[in-house]
């Protein structure tokens, strides 16, 4: 026990010790350092000031608001209110003018461009991907394929009501399930499927009837897609020339397509986001460089 030891100097140190022991080690009887001592002195001066001065101690109705009366949340509330305030001022002025004027006005361009992108970031990018560059089943916004069109009006009207949507302006392409719905045997499937894939380019099987398979293409596929695979814009039907594909690029994706399509859902953000932003991630969106 340390009170069964008494102080006795250190022979090595020639310092006193305290008498603590633990496991034969004492405790040396080191005063503190003078410069130790006036730090901790000097903040305990500095926290009966601070005390005094800033709002500090908690209360049974509220707290003591201190000689100042000022504490970060006030002032962190003032500066959110004035940054809303001036935001209100350039989001009535992106409302009020047209996309392409927006595009010329480097004042407005700049708020939209740093609005979308915040927009983008919080909205967008867990589909389409941080840069806009989108996964399997989720558009790339950097190319030049876009199924809706991508001039600011098209874009901005996509923004607005969404594809396949529960919106009653939504964006509507829906591709028939030929294979599944049994509008095509298997080997009508296999047969269109690969004369797509010989249009864009892609490896196709050996012995696969590439004429029965355009003939199944006029017949099945062209009132959407073409007759010659550039696709339809209007209809949101994806050419079929690049390869450059939604849902993969390869001849197994094209059949599975066929068979089965997937036919993916983009949000209306008319009823999410106020008209300045929608605005401003159109903006956004655009400069990426895909659009038209």
């Amino acid at each position: 026990m340390a009170d069964m030891h008494k102080n006795e100097i250190d022979r090595i140190s020639g310092v006193e010790t305290t008498g603590h022991e633990w496991d034969g080690l004492k405790e040396l009887n080191n005063p503190l350092p003078r410069w130790w001592l006036y730090m901790f002195y000097a903040c305990i001066v500095w926290a009966v000031v601070y005390w005094v001065l800033f709002p500090t101690w908690p209360m049974i109705s509220g707290y003591t608001k201190g000689v100042l009366g000022s504490d970060q949340r006030t002032e962190a509330i003032a500066a959110f209110d004035e940054g809303v305030a001036g935001r209100s001022v350039f989001a009535d002025k992106i409302i009020a003018a047209s996309l392409e004027d927006i595009s010329r006005d480097q004042e407005l361009l700049q708020f939209a461009l740093a609005n979308g992108q915040a927009a983008f970031g919080d909205n967008c990018a867990p589909c389409h991907g941080s840069g806009g560059t989108g996964a399997e089943g989720y558009p790339n916004l950097q190319d030049d394929t876009w199924l809706w069109g991508g001039t600011l009006d098209d874009i901005h009207t996509t923004l607005l009501y969404g594809i396949r949507s529960e919106n009653d302006e939504a964006r509507i392409g829906e591709m028939p399930a030929f294979g599944r719905d049994e509008l095509l045997s298997r080997d009508e499937v296999t047969q269109v499927a690969n004369f797509v894939a010989s249009r864009a380019g892609l490896e196709t099987e050996d012995g696969v009837d590439l004429a029965a398979g355009q003939t199944l293409y006029v017949d099945n596929c062209a009132a959407c897609h073409g007759d010659n695979l550039e696709g339809i814009q209007e209809m949101g039907a994806p050419s079929l020339m690049s390869a450059n594909y939604l849902y993969g690029k390869s001849l197994d994706d094209i059949k599975a397509q066929v068979h089965s399509p997937r036919n993916g859902v983009m949000p209306a953000w008319v009823d999410r986001l106020d008209p300045a932003t929608i605005k401003s991630l159109t903006v956004y969106v655009h400069s990426f460089g895909g659009g038209q």
